[in-house]
């Protein structure tokens, strides 16, 4: 039996009414993604505003930035780390159109973002033979036909899917391809296997609740080979741009950012990672994620109307936790009415206040996406779930 404060409410007449208790921080967004407990603006006070990223003093808050987020994520000490204009997608691209081209390309897809970068590899870069492995919402593509000998891009964590991958023990560790992983809702919330990954991207507005516009990259020795051997044969926008006349600018990975970066990001980054080393690190961040997903799970085992869109526990994500609406009636309905059953259970959420951005991606099945990273408190996703439980009452038909 659920704690009495975790059980759906009924009054006399059987309708369910409304919780008393609220969530103290109703954000639940998958990016950008909830603030550190306890932030506020004042977290803010010593930005370096009005002044040059490239003064001495802004190049020092850059770096700062830099070797914080290598001992906070146990980054290796060969492997280069630079902030990027553009979010984590401006970090895919640029390693894509950096880097491939001398092999050929492998590609996996199994939600929306992992696409986009299979449709920059074959409709925008067309590489030739370029191979390409897709599973659909839920599940995860056959890794064992994975060719090594060529460069393989794939997500570690579905953002819009909730499916990630269990660990990296089908990356072998004689490739002579590289391995180019986009992580942006996996590093912070999730060990990633450093041996394994040539090139690693993510956007701090994720696990960690930065502001947005910023991209991280990370180069292994294997990459920054790469990088220093082949010159693509097709011309790269400055922003793109990592090695000069076939040497690395290794200034970039000192903090000297190809455009104008906000300091007032960098200032809020740096909090996060702050706070982040108050905790203990990586095991602290991945320990309360992994918290929030079993509060989730534990609804979801006593919930009959709904269930994780993961088909496997094992690649379940405990950062983007994607949920699918199982009732009969609701199956019955065409995706349309579905997608229109799902909007109305967010918009009454949203408008108690109890749960803000919670409906899927907009091109993933319909059903609810709760952002389960560390930024989250348990305690709030356990006050939200009676509220699911009551919003759900409220758009199920009398019949059901």
């Amino acid at each position: 039996m659920p704690p009495p404060f975790l059980s759906p409410v009924k009054s006399m007449s059987g309708e369910m009414q409304k919780p008393a208790a609220k969530p103290s921080n109703p954000c639940f967004s998958s990016g950008p993604c909830p603030k550190r407990p306890g932030w506020s603006p004042a977290a803010l006070g010593d930005a370096l505003v009005g002044r040059s990223h490239r003064s001495k003093e802004g190049k020092a808050r850059l770096k700062e930035a830099i070797d914080r987020t290598r001992a906070v994520l146990g980054v290796p000490a060969d492997y280069r780390i630079a902030i990027v204009p553009a979010s984590d997608t401006g970090a895919v691209e640029m390693a894509l159109w950096s880097l491939l081209g001398p092999r050929p390309v492998d590609v996996l897809a199994w939600e929306s973002f992992g696409s986009e970068w299979v449709s920059d590899v074959t409709e925008s870069l067309c590489l030739p033979g370029t191979r390409v492995f897709e599973a659909p919402y839920g599940a995860l593509p056959d890794l064992s036909v994975v060719d090594f000998q060529h460069d393989v891009v794939f997500v570690w964590n579905g953002t819009t899917s909730g499916v990630k991958l269990p660990n990296g023990d089908f990356i072998p560790d004689d490739r002579a391809g590289l391995t180019i992983c986009d992580a942006t809702s996996a590093a912070f919330a999730m060990q990633l296997p450093w041996p394994k990954l040539d090139v690693v991207t993510f956007s701090w507005q994720k696990v960690l609740g930065g502001e947005g516009a910023h991209g991280v990259i990370i180069l292994g020795p294997r990459a920054a080979e790469r990088l220093q051997t082949f010159v693509p044969d097709r011309p790269l926008p400055k922003i793109f741009r990592m090695a000069k006349k076939g040497k690395i600018d290794e200034a970039l990975f000192e903090g000297a950012t190809i455009n104008t970066p906000s300091m007032i990001c960098v200032e809020d980054y740096l909090d996060a990672l702050r706070w982040a080393e108050s905790l203990g690190g990586l095991s602290a961040l991945c320990a309360r994620s992994q918290r929030n997903l079993a509060v989730l799970e534990a609804w979801v085992a006593r919930t009959d109307w709904i269930d994780f869109l993961a088909e496997r526990a094992d690649t379940r994500s405990n950062t983007s936790i994607c949920l699918k609406l199982t009732a009969p009636w609701f199956a019955a309905l065409d995706a349309k009415q579905q997608s229109a059953a799902v909007d109305k259970m967010a918009k009454l959420l949203d408008a108690e206040g109890v749960a803000f951005d919670i409906n899927g991606y907009r091109s993933a099945p319909p059903g609810l996406r709760i952002w389960g990273g560390a930024t989250v408190e348990a305690p709030d996703l356990e006050a939200l779930l009676p509220w699911l439980d009551w919003a759900y009452a409220q758009i199920q038909p009398p019949a059901a």
